[in-house]
């Protein structure tokens, strides 16, 4: 029985081992007027971060969603900084010398207002590494008015930023 219990032990140890592996990570987004909009919820993966985002009270329509560079929320959100871009390319998957590493898919907004999206950021880690997003400064999510256009450098003609959360573990 004892060998048993030992051989459980080593098991859910190894278990728990696995799962602090894969880092999470989470983001209370918020607007200018520091009402909670949503959250997100980051998780390494072996082929990047997969962003997790629930939204709600955002106008209809395309919205342009980024991960920026520095993990502060100051309205109206200049502090979070330009967009994650440790390699040094242009902004946007249509531009020849882009993307950014934090260029993410817009978002499409229903009626409702209430939108959630599940994106994986490649090349990007949450901690460890030039592409980490837990460094220093840190990083954060960032909505933006409109759409992202995925070609204008620096920031996509996305517009003022409505929406701010900083990522945390």
């Amino acid at each position: 029985m004892t060998r048993w219990i030992t051989g459980l032990t080593l098991a859910c140890a190894l278990m728990a081992g696995l799962a602090e592996a894969q880092p999470k990570a989470s983001a209370d987004i918020k607007n200018a007027a520091g009402e909670t909009v949503g959250e997100a919820v980051l998780e390494q993966r072996d082929d990047g971060v997969q962003v997790t985002v629930t939204l709600t009270g955002l106008s209809p329509g395309p919205h342009a969603f980024h991960i920026h560079e520095t993990g502060r929320c100051d309205p109206p959100f200049e502090s979070a900084g330009g967009h994650f871009n440790p390699t040094g390319k242009q902004h946007g998957k249509d531009n020849p010398q882009g993307p950014h590493l934090g260029d993410l898919p817009n978002l499409d907004v229903p009626q409702s207002g209430r939108v959630k999206a599940q994106v994986t950021v490649k090349d990007v880690t949450l901690a460890g590494g030039r592409n980490a997003l837990l460094d220093a400064d840190g990083a954060a999510l960032v909505v933006h008015e409109a759409a992202d256009d995925y070609k204008s450098d620096p920031a996509g003609n996305a517009g003022k930023r409505l929406a701010c959360g900083v990522i945390r573990r």
